[in-house]
């Protein structure tokens, strides 16, 4: 183990800082992280915030862990005792209360805690930020009236371009606060009239390193502040309300929105270091399958194929919309297809053939398969100059460009039993009788009207239906149809092709148990590969050359356990409406994931508590 030394006095430095100290919060420190704890949750979006102990061997202070940090915790990257190098950190005042916020870093290592570091005393009421005492009440008039101005004025805008406050720490009870942040998405401005009145708005989306927020502005000020912005540029902003966000006009992980006001103050940035970059927390396309539909996610991808535009009637509003088809491929050996729409569609170029996208905030669908959809807030970026893209662009040129790519639509394991609604979600297993009891009463309520729903179980096989084990499908790609023996051939009616054998693909019907209850389940061909180790194929071969081993793999199959994603759908049968189970995902036990959940939850709250 290595031994590390710690940057010594650095607390006292961060301890006395102010927002303005920029050099002093962008140089790496090296220091030990004597404790890491939960502190509670965002409302609304359940966003974990994290309190930090930061030792430099002598002193030690408490800062806050960036959100976007959070999963360094999850991953356990870090923990009691861990050495770190700070990449970022920020300083902020609420309710004359330092508020440092740890906002990039590096792990090192591990190593037993260095020294015997004690707390710093500080005087915060003297250490309020230079926002807050930079315009104070003259005590006597200025001898001219214009070199008074020209006095306080200056010391404001310094103020206002060097203090900025972090978007994730905005509250309603904050009133003295600048955001410095990049403005991802203007929309056009929109008309209304209701009973009310009439009246126009148009919105923007900001971000900064610590998160995202929607800003409104409405009539006047919508006309004042709309030739203001420009997506992509960066700007300062102060003086406007925030307020609890209205999440049915916002898919934004954030609690609070800006209401932009008469006095609201718009400036450009024009620095050219320390800008607001778009982060991404990017999803694969083939983990797509794992997220529920009407998901928002971040992807990157290769552009493989681009339609024309097209023109279709919305059956709601009966008004034409514009649509662009793309297909997209990534290194997981998946194709997606992504829609765009409105101006989006209309206006999408690109200066070669194959260029690297990366998406923000785009929605997940499920009409056949797992594709992507744009929405009006949603941020494409062809070629963006990060780590991920240049790997995804080695990757296609060196290999990928040859690859052949799987769909969702034909994609094993993806979307068995009509449509998948997320992987397995291990903090939201339900035992079976609940689910029965659920089921019972969806059915009851109205036959008609029962719905369908997703859930996560775990269970156990018990037994297996072993007379009908598979069909015989077409062998085209993505055909997959039941194929009829014809002479010394099989037809597929779909294709209208022939084929001299047929490909066999599992149809299973299996009872699985847990403490509570029996249910049975269907599943198709990627259940049966995981649960008799082998293809379809060779299973029928066994069947049709050997009952004694056919036997003995179904009787090696039962008594295992799986952790199961399913679809309740109701079925009618005649004048009756049952339930009907079919499994969207299964997966082998990971003993290692199950004891480190074991583990996270011990430590929660839940864990903590008094017994």
């Amino acid at each position: 183990m290595a031994d590390y030394e710690l940057e010594e006095g650095i607390c006292v430095q961060l301890a006395a800082a102010t927002p303005n100290d920029e050099t002093l919060f962008t140089t790496p420190h090296i220091l030990q992280l004597l404790s890491v704890k939960k502190i509670g949750s965002n409302a609304g979006n359940n966003t974990d915030r994290f309190r930090v102990i930061l030792s430099d061997g002598k002193h030690f202070i408490q800062a806050m862990l960036a959100t976007q940090l959070n999963h360094l915790y999850y991953e356990k990257a870090i923990d009691k005792n861990t050495i770190i190098k700070t990449e970022r950190l920020s300083c902020n005042f609420v309710q004359e209360k330092r508020l440092l916020i740890l906002m990039g870093l590096s792990v090192l290592g591990q190593q037993e805690k260095i020294g015997d570091p004690v707390a710093i005393a500080i005087d915060e009421p003297s250490s309020k930020p230079p926002s807050t005492v930079s315009t104070p009440a003259p005590q006597k008039p200025a001898p001219s009236s214009a070199n008074s101005s020209t006095h306080v004025a200056k010391p404001a805008a310094k103020t206002t371009k060097s203090s900025w406050h972090p978007i994730e720490a905005l509250s309603p009870y904050q009133n003295n606060w600048t955001i410095k942040a990049r403005c991802t998405h203007k929309s056009d401005i929109k008309t209304w009239s209701n009973q009310k009145g009439e009246g126009k708005l148009f919105n923007v989306t900001l971000m900064d390193e610590t998160g995202e927020i929607r800003g409104t502005a409405f009539n006047a000020v919508a006309d004042t502040l709309f030739p203001k912005f420009e997506e992509g540029k960066v700007y300062f902003i102060s003086k406007a309300k925030v307020n609890l966000a209205k999440k049915k006009f916002s898919n934004l992980a954030n609690d609070y929105d800006l209401s932009f006001e008469r006095n609201t103050e718009v400036e450009e940035c024009h620095e050219t270091t320390n800008l607001p970059m778009i982060k991404y927390n990017f999803v694969s396309l083939a983990d797509l399958q794992t997220l529920a539909k009407d998901a928002t996610c971040d992807v990157i991808a290769i552009l493989t194929e681009t339609s024309e535009v097209a023109t279709i009637t919305s059956k709601a509003t009966q008004r034409e919309l514009k649509k662009r088809e793309l297909t997209l491929a990534d290194k997981s050996g998946f194709s997606t297809r992504l829609t765009l729409w409105g101006n989006q569609a209309e206006n999408f170029r690109t200066d070669e053939a194959n260029p690297v996208i990366a998406f923000k905030g785009v929605r997940v669908g499920d009409f056949g398969g797992r594709t992507l959809s744009t929405l009006t807030t949603s941020v494409m970026t062809q070629n963006p100059d990060i780590e991920e893209a240049f790997v995804l662009r080695g990757w296609y040129d060196a290999s990928g460009r040859e690859q052949s790519f799987q769909s969702h639509a034909n994609a094993s394991g993806s979307f068995s039993g009509g449509g998948s609604g997320g992987g397995f979600r291990r903090d939201e297993i339900r035992n079976l009788i609940d689910v029965k009891r659920e089921s019972d009463a969806l059915i009851k309520s109205s036959s008609e009207a029962a719905q369908s729903f997703f859930f996560s179980t775990r269970a156990t096989v018990m037994h297996i239906k072993a007379d009908n084990i598979a069909y015989p499908a077409c062998k085209t790609p993505d055909c997959n149809k039941k194929v009829t023996p014809n002479g010394d051939s099989w037809t597929c009616d779909k294709c209208n092709k022939s084929h001299d054998a047929p490909s066999w693909r599992y149809i299973i019907a299996m009872a699985v148990s847990d403490p509570t209850a029996q249910v049975w389940l269907q599943g198709f061909n990627d259940v049966g590969e995981v649960v008799f180790g082998r293809t379809a194929n060779e299973l029928v071969e066994i069947r049709d050359s050997n009952d004694t081993e056919y036997n003995r793999i179904m009787h090696q199959s039962i008594c295992a356990t799986y952790n199961f994603s399913v679809r309740a759908k109701p079925d009618q049968y005649g004048e009756n409406v049952r339930m009907r189970y079919g499994i969207t995902r299964i997966n082998n036990l990971d003993y290692k994931e199950e004891a480190n959940s074991l583990l996270e939850k011990l430590s929660s709250p839940w864990g903590q508590q008094d017994l």
